[in-house]
């Protein structure tokens, strides 16, 4: 019976970690496997990829196994959602287009199973990492899009790779430590909270396991494929955050949950 909602972030396909990149995507393919009889939808909350680039004509190497794999669920009629990461931002259409799965650019809130949802990739959002937001918006901007563009994808794509790499040892120190009381996916959420009623945060870009309980709401970091393997599931209204074949986890926040097995 289909009747669960899951979630996963930031596989970042392309990239070898603990695992290699096609083992990690070997992994995951399993993981969808066993979750998708279960699945009413399931959410790819950015940093699928560590670099994509979505020329006109030229699909990238690589990922066949897992781009298989969302067509048959599509096929299926399992709903897909993608959402940009700050390593897959350049994903434009082709999803959308070749398969009907949505692509989202910002936070999507949803109510499901009477709760109340906010979710997004997280990168940008809150207080500090002024840099980031920078690029951001050089990076989203048409004009840097379409000259790099007209560079030839062997090119283009080695030079982003290169970036990508950079990028991630510049900021590895923060990525993996886990800042009580600088947190800036907390400070967001507390600030929306002001606003609005939200039952669940949903985000990643964090590469850590959080469960961080408000008074009455809760944010979950889906955390990463690269070393946790973990992801999320809505079932009858209670979201948990759970792992996939690592019974090695610890998980950070005020959390007092967390489901370290196997299976859906």
């Amino acid at each position: 019976m289909r009747n669960k909602y899951y979630f996963a972030s930031d596989f970042h396909l392309g990239m070898n970690a603990k695992l290699s990149s096609s083992e990690r995507e070997r992994l995951i393919i399993k993981w969808l496997n066993e979750v998708k009889d279960q699945a009413v939808a399931i959410f790819f909350v950015g940093d699928i990829w560590d670099f994509y680039f979505e020329y006109e004509k030229v699909v990238p190497k690589g990922f066949v196994r897992l781009l298989g794999k969302m067509a048959a669920l599509r096929d299926e009629g399992i709903e897909l959602h993608f959402f940009r990461g700050n390593h897959d931002m350049w994903m434009f259409s082709y999803l959308e287009s070749e398969l009907g799965i949505p692509i989202h650019d910002h936070q999507l809130e949803l109510e499901l199973q009477g709760k109340r949802l906010l979710i997004g990739h997280g990168d940008g959002l809150g207080p500090g990492d002024r840099g980031y937001k920078f690029l951001k918006r050089i990076f989203r901007h048409p004009l840097a899009q379409g000259i790099f563009r007209w560079l030839h994808p062997d090119l283009g794509i080695r030079i982003a790779e290169y970036w990508s790499t950079t990028s991630r040892h510049s900021s590895s120190d923060r990525s993996h430590r886990f800042f009580e009381d600088d947190e800036w996916l907390i400070q967001y959420c507390e600030e929306v909270l002001r606003e609005k009623k939200v039952d669940y945060f949903i985000f990643g870009h964090r590469h850590l396991p959080i469960v961080h309980h408000f008074d009455n709401s809760t944010y979950i970091n889906l955390g990463d494929w690269l070393e946790f393997q973990t992801y999320a599931v809505l079932d009858e209204g209670k979201l948990q955050l759970k792992a996939f074949e690592n019974e090695d986890v610890k998980v950070y926040g005020n959390h007092d949950f967390v489901e370290q097995k196997p299976g859906s």
